[in-house]
């Protein structure tokens, strides 16, 4: 089916998604997500039915009775059987007063059915149904039915309760489950959040199950959960950038589809409308994760894992940016790399910073001066000894480490030279055989000696820093003790708490790091 959608900001026609079976909607906070979602539900009149586990379960006395919702199906229940009248004040309590009552007269059918001796089977109802489905997410539970009423046991307890005492997200389940089954054929179903009150281990089978018991429906997700937006198989997102209430339009997109980026990544970074940041690392486990978000506080900062993905993802991100209209920039680490090839990356929008690895940008000479005088210590004779300490490690793994820098020059070198278009295999037998020459890793490896020893007689630190891939160097600098802290962890913890608690000496810990990237030159 197709699917309208609300008026869009300086635009005379309005968008329409063909073959609209899963949508979802994102915005940042405050961009009229939810109004937006309110004016699509406006818009289909007579088929606009609407999913919120957060009211279904507590009183929402001030929310208008929508046509054809659990609450106006139920009303009109009230109305034709007074007798049976129920003061349900929850609409989750609505809902299983409605399958119960339906219950009960489909039964009552078929004993009419029965005594007649006319040929009928026993009917399947919606409670059936919403058991069963619920049962199969929860198996350790039992649904009873006794008396008119829903009783629920756990395995091995002989406890028997009512559904007063089910969990919240027992609760939700069971909402989404039956409520769903009530909405008018080729509805429009608009859920909000999705993922309230569910762990997200059941989140994406629990709604592909639901979406199957409507085919005929589409679905309208109102959720900040990338994770989910992203697992939608059908999906189209609608990217809501703001909201102009005078006018009553919205500035939307329609995202396009990625090949390279994933719509998880994406998803997350258009929600916050800031310039992109892509790192390498985790954010939980890994400094680059803990520490550029507090460095590079108008980026939104994601981590991707690997080198290769943050290149990847910032051309990609790039690529799209008439789309999105967002800046896109990565980060990654030095390593072992040469002038020309770290020229190359920050002309591609990749951020190099001029020393080895992360764990090195803690031992810049401004950092540790700067955790010193926080923990009330000479800053001057700490760098002095952290230095020297960094000074001897450096000596003594000086053939070592131009030994690395060499093997990766030379696989560099190998993959650029080799990737050529070759017409047979002796042509390239050939040129393989002058790859040697060609590169010369014995004069490399000279050249490089040569240089690390001119950086020890000149005690040129920062030119270390930029060459000595070592990742044991935060301990065995002693600069932990030195400033009068236990171990490295908490010499990384000590400069995170100045960061995010913008203590006085966060501002020259932020202005080395930022210029270690020779970002302000960007």
């Amino acid at each position: 089916m197709e699917l309208q959608l609300p008026q869009k900001l300086n635009s005379e026609q309005a968008s329409t998604i063909i073959n609209a079976r899963q949508v979802t909607v994102i915005g940042a906070n405050g961009s009229g997500k939810t109004r937006f979602c309110d004016q699509i539900m406006e818009l289909y009149p007579n088929r606009a039915f609407r999913l919120c586990a957060l009211r279904a379960i507590f009183p929402d006395t001030r929310a208008a009775v929508m046509p054809g919702s659990v609450t106006d199906i139920f009303n009109k229940y009230n109305e034709a059987n007074p007798l049976l009248k129920s003061l349900a004040n929850t609409e989750f309590d609505k809902l299983v007063h409605i399958m119960l009552m339906e219950e009960f007269h489909d039964l009552i059918r078929y004993k009419t059915c029965t005594l007649l001796q006319q040929e009928c089977s026993m009917p399947k109802t919606k409670l059936d149904t919403t058991l069963k489905m619920w049962q199969e997410v929860f198996p350790k539970n039992k649904v009873l039915r006794e008396n008119g009423k829903l009783l629920f046991a756990t395995e091995g307890n002989s406890d028997r309760y009512s559904a007063l005492r089910l969990s919240d997200g027992e609760k939700a389940v069971l909402y989404y489950i039956g409520a769903v089954q009530y909405a008018m054929p080729g509805a429009v179903i608009l859920v909000d959040d999705p993922g309230a009150f569910i762990h997200h281990s059941m989140m994406n089978t629990l709604w592909n199950v639901i979406e199957e018991i409507r085919p005929d429906c589409t679905f309208v997700y109102n959720t900040h959960n990338i994770e989910f937006a992203s697992s939608r198989i059908d999906n189209h997102c609608v990217w809501v950038k703001s909201f102009d209430p005078e006018k009553r339009q919205w500035d939307y997109e329609v995202m396009p589809s990625s090949n390279h980026l994933s719509e998880g990544i994406y998803l997350d970074i258009l929600g916050s409308r800031k310039p992109v940041l892509f790192i390498e690392g985790d954010d939980t486990h890994s400094i680059d994760g803990k520490l550029y978000p507090l460095i590079f506080r108008d980026y939104t900062v994601k981590p991707l894992g690997s080198c290769n993905k943050v290149i990847e993802s910032v051309r990609s991100f790039n690529d799209l940016q008439a789309f999105h209209h967002l800046n896109s920039w990565g980060i990654v680490d030095r390593d072992r790399r040469g002038e020309k090839e770290v020229a190359y990356l920050r002309a591609k929008k990749i951020l190099v910073p001029n020393v080895a690895e992360v764990e090195n940008i803690l031992l810049i000479e401004e950092v540790v001066k700067a955790v010193a005088r926080y923990r009330k210590k000479d800053p001057n004779e700490v760098f002095m000894k952290v230095k020297r300490a960094v000074m001897r490690m450096f000596e003594n793994q000086l053939k070592q480490q131009a030994m690395e820098h060499v093997r990766h020059r030379v696989k560099h070198e190998v993959e650029l030279r080799i990737d050529k278009r070759f017409t047979n295999i002796s042509a390239l037998e050939n040129h393989m055989v002058d790859l040697v020459n060609e590169i010369n890793p014995r004069n490399i490896y000279d050249t490089l000696c040569r240089k690390f020893h001119l950086y020890l007689e000149e005690g040129n630190y920062a030119q270390v820093m930029r060459v000595f891939n070592q990742k044991h160097m935060l301990s065995d600098s002693n600069v932990a003790p030195l400033v009068g802290l236990e171990d490295k962890k908490a010499y990384i913890r000590t400069i995170l708490t100045i960061l995010k608690t913008n203590h006085p000496e966060a501002a020259p810990i932020r202005k080395a790091i930022i210029a270690c990237f020779n970002f302000e030159a960007q």
